[in-house]
């Protein structure tokens, strides 16, 4: 959620923002209106709370019953501080209502742009390999055995799938290695969180009001099924005080992810690049904002070495303003070379939220014991997201028998080292 003293006091400033992010009548002047009757209601109702005070002591100094007329003006105060207050909670209702559906300002350094021909490659690794007439994962992968399309369509309908066998164990193999790294080599503390969660923990995550088309939820408990484990994560403190000298905080955790997808219709949705449940291991920190420039290039060089130890060619590209995400203030997206599918295809996206999330859901933290609560920053971004992985791993592992030559550093996870085609009768 934006900061409402920032809107008052650079209300032009955040209109160009939001400009930049696509907004195009923020209702930022309405805002203004309703603080600045906010604020001379608390001045009134405050004055007449200290008239009030002031009455009752000089009563009670004077040890004596209240006259007539002071009964009177006293009745009259408590009715306009109680109209106040009605006033104000009516107010402020209002104000937070027309503040959760805007987005997160872009930072300055996040380019212009409108959607995702404005974002800008600023790194690319490694070389593009891939054998002659190489096939695409959904090609590829159901003559292994290892992916079956029509099972999973025929169990829920279209854009769902099974994995069989080896390419099962591919899956699982590339979540626990993924999860050993982040948790033996990064520093970050695994985490296994709820996949439904309330509708609080939602909107603080800056899923909810926007996206709601875009979850699944249980009608009967109205609890959401996670869209990632973003939204566990940063649900971990929310209406907390997270103590001195804890910070950063940071976590790791490997989740199915549950979204209607919406926004592929008409795209390219052939195979598993965009369904409806899918696995991601998902990075999550907690930091003081002194920090958080930093945080975000080490959570990108994470994500990145995960790729580069696959073997993985891939680039990295910086988001536009109009492409970052809802809660985002800066993004980063990592995209893997797919030479099957012919396409660079993105398996992280590595955000900053500054205090957006931490003021929707009113995590806050203390820098030092017995210093005021500050808001932290917080930074999330996917390490990384798996069937987009498996894809690059089977496509960029494909040889000319048809067989699939796994990454090395999987196999003590898979048990094998590479995937054979069925013999055939």
């Amino acid at each position: 959620m934006l900061d409402l003293t920032e809107i008052v006091r650079n209300t032009e400033r955040v209109r160009a923002a939001l400009l930049r992010r696509g907004e195009q009548d923020p209702p930022l002047d309405r805002i203004v209106e309703l603080d600045t009757e906010r604020r001379r209601l608390i001045a009134g109702a405050d004055t007449d709370r200290a008239t009030r005070n002031t009455v009752s002591k000089r009563i009670g100094d004077e040890k004596r019953k209240p006259s007539p007329e002071e009964i009177a003006e006293m009745r009259q105060t408590n009715d306009r501080i109680k109209a106040a207050e009605q006033s104000l909670d009516s107010i402020q209702q209002e104000i937070h209502g027309l503040l959760m559906p805007l987005p997160n300002l872009p930072l300055a350094d996040v380019p212009d742009g409108h959607d995702e021909s404005g974002n800008v490659v600023v790194r690319t690794y490694g070389e593009k390999t891939g054998i002659p007439g190489g096939q695409a994962h959904w090609d590829l992968a159901p003559a292994l055995g290892i992916l079956d399309m029509e099972a999973g369509a025929s169990i829920s309908g279209a854009r769902f799938y099974v994995m069989k066998g080896k390419g099962a164990r591919l899956s699982r193999a590339l979540a626990s290695w993924m999860l050993d790294t982040h948790s033996n080599e990064f520093g970050y503390t695994e985490i296994e969180p709820p996949l439904l969660v309330r509708g609080e923990t939602m909107t603080g995550s800056g899923n909810l009001p926007k996206f709601k088309d875009n979850l699944y939820r249980d009608d009967e408990s109205d609890l959401w099924l996670v869209p990632t484990a973003e939204v566990a994560l940063n649900g971990l403190h929310q209406g907390k005080i997270i103590e001195a000298d804890t910070l950063p905080l940071k976590y790791v955790a490997q989740t199915p992810c549950f979204r209607k997808e919406h926004t592929a219709a008409g795209r390219d949705v052939r195979g598993i690049k965009r369904v409806h449940q899918f696995e991601k291991v998902e990075m999550f920190r907690y930091v003081e904002p002194e920090g958080s420039e930093e945080a975000l290039e080490e959570m990108l060089e994470q994500a990145r070495t995960l790729c580069e130890r696959l073997g993985l060619a891939h680039r990295v590209l910086k988001l536009c303003a109009g492409d970052i995400g809802f809660q985002s203030a800066k993004t980063f997206d990592i995209e893997v070379w797919a030479p099957g599918s012919g396409e660079w295809l993105e398996v992280s996206s590595i955000s900053t939220c500054v205090e957006f999330q931490a003021r929707r859901n009113n995590t806050r933290y203390r820098p030092a014991h017995g210093e005021q609560v500050r808001m932290p920053h917080t930074l999330n971004g996917s390490g990384l997201a798996i069937p987009r992985v498996w894809i690059a791993v089977i496509e960029n592992g494909q040889q000319p028998d048809g067989s699939v030559v796994i990454p090395e550093v999987l196999r003590p996870y898979t048990g094998f080292d590479r995937i054979d085609p069925p013999i055939k009768a």
